[in-house]
């Protein structure tokens, strides 16, 4: 499927058409087609292959597939990068928490809502169509009605974590019920909406689909474990955890039971071509190149954060480690994280004559750091050279503006300059490297959560140290590319406390899923982003001046202002997030 997605998407162009900013919410083309007259089983199936496309349609501008910007930068992972605070510099209000809802424009989250919506709307134009087909002239009609839903509710949830209040669209609507409805719907209701169209996939769909890339059971179980842990902490209208809801976190253990899959051999894997579809990837948006297209069915959303001034890559140098992510991944002798004191201690952050960042006798690190990290002196993305020429050791030349922001690098979303994935668009980078919106690692790690919480602990660590276990066998790549092998990684004890192992949990989850983009989104659960990012804060200040104005404000930057032009579009029918 993931190169007949992207034809059949392509020959869609004629007939599905970008909304404007002022009709998203109601989406068919005017004098092209109507719901009447392409209720055909062949049209439906093209318009659900155009739905897939929709979850993929994003930019370096407004990101849907990624959340480099909205959940690593936004939180202690990641800086902005690029040429100093005012390139790109909405990202830098995002970074600050200075931002204001009058300062959007059109950039980034005003038109990441208006790209959710726009593919809502063609799940919804979808449905439409195929529920007006006769069961009997449309064999697989119930199975695209879940697969539509299940996309639905993946845009609808995704819009959740950003903006908390949104509204819920669904294709029985009429235009004036769509054009009257307020997103100031009860938090919990909300979820349930969203939870209702992935429990109609998840009773729906089978275990798994012929064609790799269509939702199935196993992603719907995965979504719904996903969700109901989210929903378990209970927020009040100041965003602050009030409750955790016992009944919501047993749902998580259940439903991620139901998820079959298993972790890649090797961490490094998830973030290689040739490796997408692979049985840690539950459910991933598909890209494609050679597909007859120009430059493919790429994705171009990372496309400003590539390595700068390398001759390898291109443009921007956006998307660096922070230091305190960096420090993250130091290890004691047994190979623990430094759960309390690891930032006391800056790893990597000398530059020395040869351009090497060494690190201090005796220092261990978890091996996912340089699966994560391009770090001065050592291999980027597993390889020292490209093709025997171009010399692949990270080096400090390689970033952009390192007064301001430091030397590392991002490498989960890189890929070498000689893949067959990679194409460039100027001085833009784009691969066809499907991005994972939820892994395997993802599941397990949602049910250790959920069983620590419910006072399971030792079932809870085992869950930890089998992602542990992973990431200690994942460095024979770096080593064989010359890395220097600082690594060392132990498990955890069983009989620990359930502070301590909740402090576990929230630590292997940041080492994980590094940079690639939850860790806002986690802290906003847990309801700990003002603690967390005003201590992160506290001590970065001291590193990087830029920061120096930066503070989080509890009760309002936990999420993001509702855009100021859908609140005047709307007459002031949509209510703004508290703060803004």
């Amino acid at each position: 499927m993931k190169k007949n997605i992207k034809i059949i998407g392509c020959l869609l162009a004629t007939i599905i058409l970008s909304a404007c900013s002022n009709d998203f919410l109601e989406y068919e083309p005017e004098g092209v087609l109507s719901s009447e007259n392409v209720a055909t089983a062949d049209n439906a199936e093209a318009l659900v292959i155009a739905a897939y496309a929709a979850i993929g349609n994003d930019d370096m501008i407004g990101p849907l597939t990624s959340q480099w910007v909205y959940g690593s930068v936004r939180s202690d992972d990641a800086y902005k990068g690029g040429g100093g605070r005012g390139d790109v510099d909405i990202v830098d209000k995002y970074e600050q928490y200075n931002l204001t809802a009058a300062d959007q424009g059109d950039w980034m989250t005003p038109r990441t809502w208006t790209l959710y919506y726009r593919a809502i709307s063609r799940a919804n134009f979808a449905l439409s169509v195929i529920n007006i087909i006769p069961d009997g002239d449309y064999p697989n009609k119930a199975i695209r009605q879940a697969e539509l839903r299940f996309l639905r509710a993946h845009c609808h949830f995704m819009l959740k974590l950003i903006f908390k209040k949104i509204p819920y669209i669904t294709e029985d609507m009429t235009a004036e019920e769509k054009a009257s409805t307020s997103n100031d719907i009860d938090n919990d209701a909300l979820w349930n909406k969203i939870a209702d169209d992935f429990l109609f996939a998840y009773n729906t769909l089978p275990q798994s689909q012929d064609q790799v890339g269509r939702a199935d059971k196993n992603a719907a179980a995965a979504y719904l474990a996903k969700l109901r842990l989210y929903q378990a902490y209970e927020q009040n209208d100041s965003h602050q955890v009030t409750n955790i809801n016992a009944a919501r976190l047993q749902e998580v253990i259940d439903y991620a039971d139901d998820v079959t899959g298993a972790l890649e051999a090797d961490y490094g894997n998830n973030f290689l071509d040739g490796f997408d579809n692979g049985p840690e990837s539950i459910w991933a948006v598909q890209f494609s190149i050679n597909d007859g297209t120009t430059v493919g069915r790429t994705s171009f959303v990372t496309g400003l954060n590539s390595p700068h001034g390398t001759g390898l890559y291109g443009c921007c140098g956006f998307h660096l480690a922070s230091q305190n992510m960096v420090n993250a991944f130091q290890t004691d002798t047994s190979g623990l994280p430094l759960l309390d004191t690891f930032n006391n201690t800056s790893i990597f952050n000398v530059v020395d004559g040869n351009g090497e960042t060494p690190l201090a006798p005796g220092i261990t690190v978890d091996p996912r750091i340089d699966h994560t990290v391009g770090i001065p002196g050592r291999p980027f993305k597993y390889r020292n050279t490209v093709n025997n020429t171009g010399d692949m050791i990270y080096n400090f030349s390689w970033a952009r503006d390192p007064g301001v922001y430091g030397y590392f690098g991002n490498m989960k979303e890189q890929q070498a300059p000689d893949c067959s994935c990679y194409v460039k668009e100027g001085p833009f980078v784009g691969t066809s490297k499907n991005i994972d919106f939820i892994r395997y690692a993802d599941v397990l790690l949602f049910k250790a959560e959920a069983l620590i919480q419910l006072n399971q602990v030792d079932a809870g660590v085992t869950i930890i140290n089998q992602i542990r276990t992973r990431a200690a066998a994942s460095t024979q790549r770096q080593i064989d590319a010359g890395a220097s092998n600082i690594y060392n990684v132990g498990m955890y004890p069983m009989g620990m406390s359930k502070d301590n192992a909740w402090k576990a949990l929230m630590f292997e989850r940041r080492l994980e899923f590094g940079m690639e983009g939850p860790r806002f989104f986690d802290l906003v659960r847990w309801g700990i982003a003002e603690p967390v990012l005003n201590a992160y804060l506290a001590v970065e200040k001291t590193r990087k001046d830029f920061l120096s104005n930066a503070k989080f404000t509890a009760g309002r930057d936990e999420y993001y202002p509702i855009p100021q032009r859908e609140i005047d579009f709307t007459g002031g029918l949509y209510d703004q997030n508290p703060g803004y």
